[in-house]
């Protein structure tokens, strides 16, 4: 069964990690996929191919979702060529890690409007659209660290808190049109990221996970597959963690 067939579906930051393997998931389960991408053209490409062999119609657009304009064009770009939108991913992220005393007001800036300016940039150009359909699902990605903090990540854990408390107000502003939102809060998640932090850093994080085991993009694709789908048609407003009970 196939859960996403005849929808489209909108994925920030997809080009690796956890964004593409959201938009594999998806398309996996017959969404149309629209995605973007920052640097990459060569990467974009490749990923929109692998997209489409699951007989999909998918389509990478190069845009920077922390710029208003950039997102407002790129709404308008997706629906020229999707004519609609049945759920969005905001995935587009980065960190800037540093203890608060050597933080530049760049590196906090810089996070801020990356990882929660482009929230508000993408589900504030793509609600009309979603409104006069009367129905959509908004995911915004949040982090474990925007629910309990995190030393060396003030930046990013208050640019993830942000998201959820966004998560929660637009839930209420767009129910009654039967536009759903929630926020997925991953944990520790094997990705090219953390994969450069070395095996020594990944075994201390992995002591503080009960399942004993770092997240796989599959599993945080799974749950945005949920989230996205009529599985889920009355969960909205919620934060679904994804991380092995290191929250409980």
């Amino acid at each position: 069964m196939k859960l996403m067939e005849g929808k489209v579906s909108l994925v920030t930051g997809a080009s690796r990690g956890i964004g593409k393997g959201v938009a594999m998931k998806l398309a996996e389960h017959g969404s149309d996929i629209a995605f973007t991408y920052l640097s990459s053209d060569e990467k974009a490409k490749e990923v929109e191919d692998e997209l489409k062999a699951f007989g999909v119609k998918a389509k990478g657009y190069k845009s920077n979702a922390a710029d208003y304009t950039a997102a407002e064009e790129l709404i308008k770009n997706v629906l020229a060529d999707f004519e609609k939108v049945d759920a969005v991913v905001n995935n587009a992220g980065i960190t800037r890690d540093g203890l608060l005393m050597r933080m530049t007001e760049e590196n906090w800036d810089e996070v801020m409007n990356t990882n929660l300016k482009s929230v508000y940039n993408v589900t504030k150009h793509i609600q009309r659209s979603m409104l006069k359909q009367r129905s959509g699902s908004i995911i915004n990605m949040s982090s474990i660290v925007g629910v309990r903090g995190n030393a060396g990540q003030s930046n990013y854990a208050a640019s993830k808190a942000g998201i959820i408390g966004f998560t929660k107000s637009i839930a209420q502003e767009l129910g009654s049109r039967n536009i759903r939102c929630n926020a997925i809060a991953p944990g520790f998640i094997a990705t090219e990221m953390t994969g450069e932090l070395g095996e020594e850093v990944m075994q201390e994080w992995l002591k503080a996970v009960p399942l004993n085991r770092a997240g796989t993009t599959e599993d945080v694709a799974n749950a945005v597959l949920y989230l996205a789908s009529d599985l889920s048609s009355y969960v909205s407003g919620q934060t679904l963690s994804v991380c092995g009970a290191m929250l409980t």
